[in-house]
């Protein structure tokens, strides 16, 4: 089957910190082993994972790649772009040519927040997918989704499916629909993604710092504003 994209609602914020990112699963069309599909989603440097629901392949992808091939040695012939049972998808590269991209793709992962840039809000890559039933009644859904933009901080819930997606033609005399739609919802946490606090205050009974000294690096705390990386004294 042909898999599609993966559309974000909003994306981190400094202004908005409980920001979501919604994955949206569109399936366009059945092949004979499968699907193609797209997937929208936003944030800096975003990579996307998952864990397959039975033994499905990615046969080939446009608009992002994997990671990693896997083990493909059980085929002869055409080798899948992915084997593997986890895989790691990210954005391609501006310059990308042509004929491996789609629409809102290769930005390099960087995606702007919808608040501040709601036309640049959204990253999408194309797959098609194998080994994965042919119909809305043998398709399994995908789960243990991990998102990174670009490093922790988010948890995806649980692919859910909804109704499928519409989309309108450029001149708007006509309408089409996926065959099948899912979405994953990721929720970005402080806590997740800052492992220490950033800010960290020592206390002492003791006035004088001979007797009880302060530490000269709290709980990992960074002065970012003089020394980047370097710790807070």
């Amino acid at each position: 089957m042909t898999f599609g994209f993966f559309s974000v609602a909003e994306a981190y914020d400094a202004l908005d910190p409980n920001g979501n990112i919604t994955i949206r699963w569109d399936i366009m069309s059945w092949t004979p082993d499968g699907y193609v599909k797209y997937r929208h989603i936003q944030a800096p440097g975003w990579s996307l994972g998952w864990t397959w629901a039975k033994k499905e392949v990615i046969w080939s992808m446009l608009g992002g790649q994997t990671t990693e091939q896997g083990d493909c040695s059980r085929f002869k012939g055409n080798t899948p772009h992915c084997c593997k049972k986890t895989p790691t998808v990210v954005d391609l590269l501006p310059g990308t040519p042509y004929n491996q991209q789609i629409a809102n793709c290769c930005k390099g992962g960087v995606i702007s927040s919808f608040v501040q840039d709601p036309t640049n809000a959204a990253a999408a890559f194309q797959l098609s997918v194998g080994a994965a039933g042919t119909s809305n009644k043998t398709v399994r859904l995908p789960k243990n989704f991990t998102l990174k933009a670009p490093g922790p901080g988010y948890t995806c819930g649980p692919a859910k499916i909804v109704r499928p997606t519409k989309f309108t033609t450029q001149d708007k005399r006509r309408t089409t629909q996926a065959l099948m739609t899912w979405n994953v919802t990721c929720t970005y946490s402080q806590f997740l993604a800052q492992r220490t606090p950033s800010c960290c205050v020592s206390l002492s009974s003791f006035y004088n710092d001979t007797i009880v000294s302060c530490p000269t690096c709290a709980c990992g705390c960074q002065n970012n504003a003089t020394q980047p990386g370097g710790c807070v004294e």
